[in-house]
């Protein structure tokens, strides 16, 4: 035991050894150049897989923005068809007040009140206006099917056949989206 390690320590090795000899890989050239292929055609698919999900990923980034800015604009969808009924009372209240409010009356209360609620229903349609909420105005203008409702025909007398020709209810939308249709009377040609 104690001359084998004089030996390593002496530099005296047991076996001839030459270092200019490489050492043999158990596979050879046309082996290497065909796992260094695979290998590429693996870094090629792993590169298009990546692209793939990184594409898909900016997808679904974008959808999930977009549903996210869609549900602050269109959150208060269900409040506005509420407060819109509300705003037809009103409407309807003030022109009632204004049918009954003669000038000559002496009796000027009829009048303030009239006056008072035409105030509330202007600010209430700038309040409208200011979040995106907007009265649609469809007399004289072409039935669209996405934003009125038909409830009658009227016969068309100076108007073309397709317009509308009466209101009965004001439709309303939000950031452009309808969010109660109009009931309208459409144009139709007279039969004769």
């Amino acid at each position: 035991f104690s001359t084998a390690a004089q030996q390593r320590s002496t530099g005296d090795e047991c076996g001839p050894e030459d270092p200019s000899e490489e050492p043999k890989h158990p596979l050879s050239d046309c082996a290497l150049e065909h796992k260094a292929i695979k290998l590429e055609e693996q870094v090629r698919d792993l590169t298009e897989r990546y692209r793939k999900a990184l594409a898909d990923s900016e997808n679904v980034r974008r959808r999930t923005q977009k549903f996210v800015e869609d549900a602050k604009l269109f959150g208060i969808q269900s409040f506005c068809r509420d407060l819109v009924e509300v705003a037809d009372i009103l409407e309807k209240t003030a022109e009632s007040a204004a049918g009954h409010a003669e000038p000559s009356d002496p009796n000027p209360t009829l009048k303030k009140i009239y006056e008072g609620l035409s105030l509330i229903e202007a600010k209430l349609q700038s309040v409208f206006a200011k979040h995106g909420l907007q009265k649609m105005n469809p007399l004289g203008g072409r039935y669209d099917p996405y934003e009125h409702e038909i409830i009658c025909h009227v016969p068309a007398e100076g108007v073309q056949p397709g317009t509308v020709a009466l209101v009965t209810q004001d439709g309303y939308k939000l950031h452009g989206r309808t969010i109660r249709h109009a009931l309208v009377g459409v144009a139709v040609e007279a039969q004769e």
